[in-house]
């Protein structure tokens, strides 16, 4: 499986983004896939997740309320959604796939087989 995801740009703080991956391969619903970030200096951390059928999603506590994770099973896509930014959000962003799904999506790193490389989302204040 090969992940592409783009989107990510300079915005300022209060302004929405939507990031997707594009991911290549015939399985693509049967995938976990999720979104990961990781600031200038800091680990990498969960953001969100969704699994295989889009039915179950999970979010880190601090974007729960401002981020939407979504897919296209037929498009082989997968968008973050990003609303109410905040200098906070900046990182570089990553998709994952996690090739056995579960009714609940991960939200550690270890547990995904496949990841793109990052788009960067710079939020300024």
């Amino acid at each position: 499986v090969q992940l592409q995801a783009f989107g990510g740009g300079l915005v300022q703080a209060g302004d929405s983004l939507r990031l997707s991956c594009a991911a290549s391969g015939r399985t693509f619903s049967s995938y976990v896939m999720g979104w990961f970030r990781q600031a200038p200096g800091k680990e990498r951390e969960f953001v969100g997740a969704i699994v295989g059928s889009g039915i179950n999603t999970r979010y880190r506590d601090s974007v729960k309320a401002r981020f939407a994770i979504s897919r296209d099973n037929a498009g082989n896509t997968v968008y973050l959604q990003m609303n109410s930014l905040k200098p906070e959000d900046t990182a570089v962003y990553y998709c994952a796939a996690k090739a056995r799904s579960t009714l609940r999506p991960s939200s550690q790193a270890v547990d995904y087989d496949y990841w793109g490389k990052g788009t960067l989302v710079t939020v300024s204040s």
